[in-house]
C-alpha cells in the first residue's frame, strides 16, 4: 500500500495517470467548479470561433491537482483541435521546441505544462514565436553566422504553472489570458466525487460521498484518488458497496483523519507545537527535525496546512494557530496571538 503522503499528495502519481484520463471532463459544460475561469474562457473561445482565430495564448496557474492540464484539453475539445502535450523540463534546447511548433497545424494547441521550468534558451525561441508566429533560427557560427526566419502556423500555447512567482516577466507577459484555479468547496467536490462514482460503477452512497468530499483537502485529484481506496476496500470488506461505514473504516485504515490530515501532516504540526513552542520555525528547521524533504513539505504539506488555517507564515517563521491547537487537543499559549504578528 502506499504511503498516505502519496495518497493525499496533489501532484500526480505514476499510477494516476490512465485513471485520471478515465475521468477528465471533455468540455466546460462538463467541467465542475472554477466558475469565473470557465465563463471568462466560454467568451474567450467563443469569440475566437466568431472571428475564425487563433486563441489567446493562455496561462493557467495553481496548486497541483486543481485542473490544469484537464482545462488545456477541455480548450483543444471546444476549439475542435488537436492538444500537443510537452512540459517545461522536457524541452531542454531550442531545437527542441522548434521542432514541435513546426510540426503543428493551424490552429493547434501547445500545452507547456511546468512552464516556468522552461530553459532560457527555450523562453527567447517562445517569444517570437508567440508574438510574431515565427522563429529565428542561427544558422553557422562565427563571422559567417547569419540568422532564418521560419514562419509558423498560428497556433495558441497553453502555459501551466503551480510557481507563478518563478516565471520570468517577458514570458508571463506574452500570454494574452492569465487565470488562477483555486481550491475547491465540498459542494464541487461531493458533485465531481459523484460524477467519478458513476463512471466508474461504483456503489457509492451519498453520506459516503460527503465524507470523502470532506477529507478531500478540497482537491479533485486527491478525492479520485481516496475514492479508489475505498473502492477497493469496500470490494474487500463490505461487498463493493460504498457506505459510511466502510469509509470511514478505510479512511482510519488510511491515517487520514476528519480534517483531512495525514500522518505526515500531524507530525509535522505536533513538532510546531510540541518542539518549537507553537512556533515560530524556518521551513528547513523543520524538515531537519521531522525527517521531511523541504520540498515535499512546501509543495504538498504546508499549502494545505495553511490553505484550512492550521498555520500561518511569518516574517520569522511558520506558526501553529488556534485551531491546530485545538484539532491536537493542546492548550493554546497565552502569547500566541502576538507570535502569529
Amino acid at each position: 500500500m502506499p504511503k498516505t503522503t502519496d495518497i493525499l499528495a496533489p501532484v500526480e502519481q505514476p499510477d494516476d495517470q490512465i485513471f485520471d484520463i478515465s475521468l477528465r471532463p471533455k468540455s466546460l459544460g462538463e467541467y465542475v467548479g472554477q466558475t469565473a475561469v470557465k465563463v471568462n474562457l466560454q467568451i474567450a473561445i467563443g469569440a475566437a470561433k466568431h472571428r475564425k482565430e487563433p486563441l489567446e495564448h493562455v496561462l493557467l496557474h495553481g496548486s497541483p491537482g486543481l485542473g490544469k492540464t484537464t482545462l488545456a484539453h477541455i480548450i483543444g475539445s471546444e476549439l475542435n483541435s488537436s492538444v500537443r502535450v510537452t512540459s517545461g523540463p522536457a524541452l531542454e534546447r531550442a531545437g527542441d521546441v522548434a521542432a514541435i511548433l513546426t510540426n503543428l497545424a493551424e490552429g493547434d494547441i501547445l500545452f507547456i505544462d511546468e512552464v516556468h521550468r522552461l530553459p532560457r534558451t527555450v523562453e527567447e525561441i517562445l517569444y517570437p514565436a508567440m508574438e510574431e508566429f515565427a522563429i529565428d533560427i542561427v544558422v553557422g557560427k562565427g563571422p559567417s553566422a547569419r540568422t532564418l526566419r521560419l514562419d509558423l502556423p498560428r497556433v495558441t500555447i497553453v502555459g501551466a504553472t503551480t510557481r507563478l512567482a518563478l516565471l520570468s516577466a517577458p514570458l508571463r507577459d506574452r500570454f494574452g489570458m492569465t487565470f488562477h484555479l483555486d481550491y475547491y468547496n465540498e459542494a464541487d467536490i461531493d458533485t465531481i466525487l459523484a460524477r467519478s462514482a458513476k463512471i466508474l460503477k461504483i456503489n457509492l452512497e451519498p453520506e459516503a460521498r460527503k465524507l470523502l468530499a470532506s477529507r478531500s483537502r478540497r482537491t479533485p485529484r486527491v478525492a479520485n484518488r481516496l475514492l479508489k481506496r475505498v473502492r477497493d476496500f469496500a470490494q474487500v470488506k463490505s461487498g463493493g458497496v460504498v457506505s459510511v461505514s466502510s469509509a470511514t473504516q478505510a479512511l482510519e485504515q488510511l491515517g487520514i483523519d476528519a480534517l483531512g490530515l495525514d500522518p505526515t501532516d500531524r507530525r509535522v504540526l505536533t513538532c510546531v507545537i510540541d518542539q518549537f513552542n507553537g512556533g515560530p520555525v524556518g521551513l528547513s528547521t523543520l524538515g531537519a527535525t521531522t525527517g521531511e524533504d523541504i520540498q515535499t513539505l512546501e509543495d504538498v504539506v504546508e499549502p494545505f496546512l495553511l490553505q484550512i488555517g492550521l498555520l500561518v507564515r511569518t516574517p520569522r517563521g511558520r506558526v501553529a494557530t488556534p485551531v491546530a491547537y485545538q484539532h491536537l487537543q493542546r492548550a493554546t499559549p497565552v502569547d500566541l496571538q502576538q507570535r502569529l504578528v
